[in-house]
């Protein structure tokens, strides 16, 4: 006789922070054999039910039942034992370790006589759960500091299943944000593993802020808004701008849609001629004042590393650069925010912010001199005052200026960053991945943002994995191979076929 499929029916889910509510009688069910989505803007309210469910908050109302049993979470411990599994975002990889201690850093490791690691077991067991969940290819015995973004996830996919019988079929996996880190072809692997998992049975619960993978893997997604849930849909009976339009409470175009700069005389503002760092073999390219220009490129073209040697980062080993018919010599970060030149980093959390600083502190940190009394004291009031005003105008979701940065939705923190590059008045804005990790709701936001400053005069380059966004955003699109400039085309009337055959250099 087969047994039914395993269903987890959540109910209830409660939890305020100081008075706040986070999250409000929130209910979904998750289902044996069967890959539910769940999507909602940073704050919805997606990271407390998962915390609930993990058993690592204490809910204040929450009614779980297992296949129709009452289910009780006091901790982590208990969430582990019934069968819950967390894939984060942040992995938990231990370098300096094995594949295979990797593996089993959640369960006992296998010893002889009770006393030594049994070493042979260990490889054998680890090799077991690789191949089950057909990805052979990583060796156990591997250094995991030598692992690829995408096989880290699959290695900590796997350690969810040591000491999981084959045919157990009572996990629960929830992943959250899986591919964030991945590039396409580490994706397309994580997708196949994930089919895998569904198709033997197992519940998985997928966090994302892509919808596109919505279509891709999922059968059912729930839909999260101000802590609460909005709706649940078979995906093959929904429409991505039905799902915008919940997540957000608004409908929302396509970024191409309402968002054109006004024309503007062409006038050159950067000239960028033979440049060369270690990490640059030569790029050439020339920009116009109110013009936004995309960097395309497959990962380690040079791209970011272009945007270091234009702020100052990366010291440069020839070439000359020009802004305004002013040579450039000597940059450093600090006279790159003094000439104008601002830069939104791809890594936000680690290169752009202080996370642990209020919000007003991180706006107006490179622009100090701005607020100065007597060149040695900081006006405040002043600084307080602009950093009010450029929150406004940047959208900033904040309950006040002197709250915690680290305490800001990922889409809010890249709003900081805007909001201090306005400060600098600049002439040149370079963008590194602008609207990675960032909801829906605060993507579209940063897009009409991008159109607005080049409307009024800045020129903007940015980099950008993600081609439909360039395409959309972008006047001209430069390609970078192998650290060096290859095409520039405009962005009208292309596709994302025929710009990513100019990346792989097919054409």
């Amino acid at each position: 006789m087969i047994a039914p499929p395993l269903r987890l029916q959540v109910r209830r889910a409660s939890k305020a922070y100081a008075g706040v509510p986070a999250l409000t009688d929130a209910g979904l069910d998750l289902v044996g054999g069967e890959v539910h989505g769940l999507i909602g803007e940073n704050g919805a309210g997606k990271s407390t039910l998962i915390k609930l469910l993990a058993g690592l908050e204490v809910p204040d109302s929450l009614s779980l039942r297992l296949n129709g049993a009452a289910l009780e979470l006091p901790d982590s411990a208990a969430a582990y034992r019934v069968g819950f599994r967390f894939i984060h975002q942040e992995l938990s990889i231990v370098p300096a370790l094995s594949v295979a201690e990797n593996l089993f850093i959640s369960n006992p490791l296998p010893r002889l006589a009770g006393v030594f690691v049994d070493w042979k077991d260990l490889h054998r067991r680890a090799g077991a759960v690789l191949q089950r969940l057909g990805i052979g290819h990583i060796n156990p015995r591997r250094r995991a500091s030598g692992l690829s973004a995408g096989d880290a996830m699959l290695v900590k996919i796997a350690g969810a299943f040591i000491g999981v019988d084959e045919g157990d079929e009572r996990l629960i996996m929830i992943m959250d944000e899986p591919t964030a880190s991945l590039n396409s072809d580490e994706v397309e692997l994580l997708f196949d593993v994930i089919d895998r998992l569904r198709s033997r049975g197992y519940a998985l619960l997928y966090v994302t802020h892509r919808l596109d993978e919505l279509y891709r893997i999922a059968q059912r997604v729930t839909v999260m808004r101000d802590g609460r849930v909005i709706s649940t849909h078979a995906v093959a009976d929904t429409s991505t701008a039905t799902l915008i339009r919940e997540m957000t409470g608004r409908s929302v175009d396509e970024p191409s849609a309402d968002l054109s700069a006004a024309q503007q005389p062409e006038r050159l503002r950067l000239r960028v001629c033979n440049l060369r760092t270690d990490a640059v073999a030569q790029a050439s390219l020339e920009l116009n004042a109110g013009e936004i220009m995309g960097i395309a490129g497959l990962v380690g073209s040079g791209r970011s590393e272009l945007l270091y040697a234009l702020f100052g980062i990366d010291p440069l080993l020839g070439g000359d650069i020009e802004l305004d018919g002013q040579s450039l010599t000597e940059l450093s970060p600090a006279r790159a925010w003094n000439l104008g030149i601002a830069y939104v980093p791809e890594e936000r959390r680690s290169q752009g912010l202080f996370l642990s600083d209020q919000v007003s502190q991180n706006i107006t940190l490179p622009h100090l001199d701005r607020f100065g009394v007597l060149k040695t004291f900081v006006n405040e009031g002043r600084a307080r005052a602009r950093s009010r005003n450029l929150g406004e105008s940047v959208a900033l979701k904040i309950t006040g200026l002197r709250q915690r940065v680290r305490q800001l939705s990922g889409g809010n923190q890249q709003k900081i960053l805007f909001a201090r590059a306005i400060l600098a008045q600049p002439r040149l804005i370079l963008l590194d991945e602008p609207t990675r990790g960032v909801d829906v709701g605060a993507k579209f936001d940063i897009y009409r943002l991008i159109r607005e400053l080049a409307g009024q005069g800045a020129s903007i380059l940015m980099v950008s994995s993600e081609l439909d966004e360039l395409i959309a955003l972008c006047d001209r699109i430069v390609v970078m191979r192998n650290g060096r400039t290859a095409d520039v085309m405009p962005a009208a009337g292309l596709s994302e076929n025929q710009l990513l055959e100019r990346c792989y250099e097919f054409s």
